[in-house]
């Protein structure tokens, strides 16, 4: 692969004359892509499919990279793509589909249905720390909630019969958001069984109550309401026990919760009610991230497909 970068960056300096900068650009975006395919086995660009492509630049996200930057990388990838079609050497561009990077949006990252479910069996037990974390995940998985509206959720938020809950999200507007029966149950579990546990001592009752007396939903093992902090070391320790290799975060679960619903056929629009976007430009972005569905639905219904 390394040769057939090479091959690329003469012709660029060469054949199209542009600067040495350019050049030295799209060496170091290139040779971070191909270290990035090497590192997953990937051994040849014809090999490369569309997801490799989002993935590297979600990892690129991941490492803090600015927006621009991960930009510019796509726009080396297509050009490079573009090359080697042009030239015969790659067989299929799996980067001619996406998006031009003035328009483009970073997608978020998202676990499968089977990375999440590895990741929410692994806490088991009787013990209070092990029903307090899988209540916690089942619910932040069902509902899709910011992790800061976690949080602050209190146990008056939570309709257990109904299988709701109300939480305030960003410009402290209230919205409510359905959740599954395996989330109900664990929930009931936790709040009936263990959930007290956690709470020690007449100061520390104090702590975590609100001015007008309501309780929050998960304590520390000090009974006090969870820091953003410590929700997302504690997401990140079950994530690597459940030997995921991706960066996970508490929003990773809410990308994976938007994502899992539209491969379900969920509309967008309620999608984007559940979130709590005020924009449905800001959901949309999830149609990006399963676009492969979109495609086969097209092919199934449209009688020109």
């Amino acid at each position: 692969m390394n040769a057939l970068i090479d091959q690329f960056l003469d012709y660029v300096l060469l054949e199209r004359g542009l600067s040495e900068n350019t050049r030295k650009a799209y060496y170091a975006d290139l040779e971070s892509f191909s270290s990035f395919l090497s590192s997953n086995r990937i051994k040849s660009f014809n090999s490369v499919e569309r997801k490799h492509i989002l993935n590297y630049l979600m990892a690129e996200k991941e490492r803090g990279l600015a927006v621009n930057s991960i930009s510019r990388h796509l726009v080396a990838i297509k050009v490079f793509f573009s090359y080697l079609q042009r030239e015969g050497m790659l067989a299929r561009n799996a980067a001619e589909s996406m998006d031009s990077p003035k328009l483009w949006k970073i997608l978020p990252g998202v676990l499968s249905v089977k990375e999440v479910e590895r990741m929410l069996n692994v806490p088991i037990g009787d013990d209070r720390i092990s029903m307090r974390d899988k209540a916690l995940l089942e619910l932040l998985y069902a509902t899709g909630m910011r992790v800061s509206e976690l949080t602050e959720l209190k146990i008056t938020n939570i309709h257990l019969d109904s299988g709701y809950i109300r939480c305030r999200g960003k410009g402290n507007k209230e919205r409510v958001i359905p959740f599954g029966e395996k989330a109900r149950l664990h929930l009931v579990r936790y709040l009936e069984e263990t959930r007290k546990d956690f709470v020690i001592g007449d100061e520390d009752k104090q702590a975590v109550k609100s001015e007008s007396g309501e309780q929050y939903v998960f304590l520390t093992y000090r009974g006090k309401k969870f820091s953003r902090k410590g929700i997302w070391k504690l997401i990140k320790n079950y994530s690597r026990r459940a030997g995921i290799t991706k960066t996970v975060s508490p929003h990773t679960l809410r990308h994976s919760f938007a994502s899992h619903l539209l491969a379900n056929g969920a509309p967008l629009r309620v999608i984007q009610e559940m979130l709590g976007h005020a924009d449905i430009g800001t959901t949309q972005i999830y149609t990006h991230v399963d676009q492969g569905r979109l495609r086969s639905v097209h092919a199934q219904y449209h009688p020109r497909a």
